[in-house]
């Protein structure tokens, strides 16, 4: 029998501000665009994973017999440097967020990377209702048209999912002894550490008369109608977004965007040749995000496309994902804003027909973290106190990156990294290192220990 601490988990975790256009009351979807991002290649894709599929139980917490329905379920695995079961080398596991599992395993370089160094196994599990793993028969207009289908939505059930799948995974492959340990970056790493909790046993100027033309003109709108609250929304979440993923090299998990593209945003409103035009100021910022291929001619506010199959995600945003953001005018460029849990929960009534819950997630996963986590903060500023700042305990480790991004840690190195972020992933591998290196002397003292135990009894 293996020690009761047979899974170690790896946490990473982030907290961006986030921007909720007044268009969308819901709160919370990924900005879209006219810019498809780029795809690997299919040949690029067959080196980094293999598709696969788990039969996943709809409802794991009800007996109804509506509860045994059962989808379809996307991981994604390598196996590539994997010591083996014989080995008990241990298992890496990505908990997906809210999107395609793809776009989370093409730009997670981290686990490819390291895994080498531990011979790890490294498996991406897709998160219910998102991507390729939509129940009801994969049909989306069916999964997503009512609170009633949407209410298996939820963190607790995917984290069962996750529990699930990773419970047959270690049986088929005979890798019961294997130790895991669990990356997220985002509501990913909220994902993560919740999972190590829960189941540590596996481990104006528009009211101008003509200003909305002016403004369409401006800003290159495609259609001959404009929505200044369309509008406010769409430059929020550029300027929003670029600053989320300002990493120190190219990239395009959500847009193509340069190195520091924030750099890039100052140099477009400091452009000398827009003289005093503040709407050219703030086109030429929000270009870098949405146009940095300079292949786009108009852009469609109105565009509801979703590239990263998102659309679940404005559910858990108005069920149990509450996450109160809010911010001043004297610090950053955004206007004033106060988060009004009033108008959150208006908005969801009116789309959902349902309440929020506000406080469901503390009470049930509670507001600390206790075991075995790695967390990474970015941090910006010092306004940005909220995040964990310091080590809580020598199992509990924070590293603080002042010049950071979104889970860049996690993404592919490249030969332009600085080395900051070069220094924070050797932290990030000596940890994940001590923790194996820990399993694996309690694994063997557990068999220590029942051999002793035996002797005993035989001579008894």
């Amino acid at each position: 029998m293996s020690p009761s601490l047979c899974f170690s988990f790896f946490f990473l975790l982030q907290f961006p501000l986030i921007s909720f256009s007044k268009t969308t009351p819901a709160g919370a979807r990924f900005p879209s665009s006219l810019i498809t991002p780029e795809k690997v290649s299919a040949s690029a894709q067959n080196k980094l994973y293999r598709t696969k599929y788990f039969t996943q139980i709809l409802d794991h917490f009800n007996f109804y017999p509506k509860s045994y329905q059962t989808f379809q379920q996307r991981y994604l695995i390598n196996d590539t440097f994997w010591g083996g079961a014989k080995n008990n080398a241990p298992i890496f596991v990505y908990t997906g967020n809210e999107g395609n599992i793809e776009w989370f395993a093409q730009n997670t370089g981290f686990l490819y990377e390291t895994a080498p160094h531990f011979k790890s196994l490294v498996v991406f599990i897709e998160h219910r209702f998102y991507g390729k793993s939509i129940p009801y028969g994969g049909k989306k207009s069916v999964a997503y048209s009512n609170a009633t289908t949407l209410g298996y939505l939820s963190s607790t059930q995917a984290l069962a999912d996750y529990a699930s799948l990773i419970i047959d995974l270690k049986k088929n492959l005979s890798a019961t002894e294997s130790p895991v340990v669990v990356f997220g970056g985002s509501y990913g790493g909220m994902l993560a550490a919740w999972f190590r909790l829960k189941y540590p046993h596996i481990e104006d100027t528009a009211d101008q008369p003509g200003g909305l033309e002016l403004l369409r003109k401006s800003f290159k709108i495609c259609k001959n109608y404009i929505s200044a609250d369309y509008l406010e929304g769409w430059l929020q979440t550029a300027y929003t977004y670029t600053a989320m993923t300002d990493y120190p090299t190219p990239s395009n998990f959500l847009s193509p965007l340069p190195a520091f593209p924030v750099k890039k945003m100052c140099e477009a409103i400091d452009d000398p040749t827009t003289g005093n035009d503040t709407f050219a100021k703030l086109y030429g910022a929000a270009n870098v995000y949405y146009n940095y291929s300079g292949t786009v001619t108009c852009f469609d506010l109105d565009d509801n496309s979703d590239p990263h199959d998102l659309g679940g995600w404005s559910w858990q945003a108005c069920t149990e994902m509450i996450m109160p953001t809010s911010g001043n005018n004297e610090d950053s460029i955004f206007p004033a804003s106060d988060w009004d849990y009033k108008d959150r929960a208006s908005g969801c009534k009116s789309i959902f027909g349902i309440e929020p819950r506000p406080l469901w997630i503390t009470t049930e996963f509670g507001g600390h973290i206790w075991k075995q986590y790695y967390l990474l903060q970015w941090l910006k500023r010092p306004l940005e106190w909220w995040g964990v700042l310091k080590n809580i305990s020598k199992s509990i480790v924070a590293i603080v990156a002042k010049e950071g991004a979104h889970h860049v840690d996690l993404r592919f190195k490249s030969s332009e990294d600085p080395e900051w972020l070069k220094d924070v992933r050797k932290q990030e591998i000596k940890i994940i290192a001590e923790w194996i290196s820990q399993y694996y002397h309690d694994l063997l003292n557990s068999f220590d220990h029942i051999y002793s135990e035996s002797s005993v009894l035989c001579r008894g």
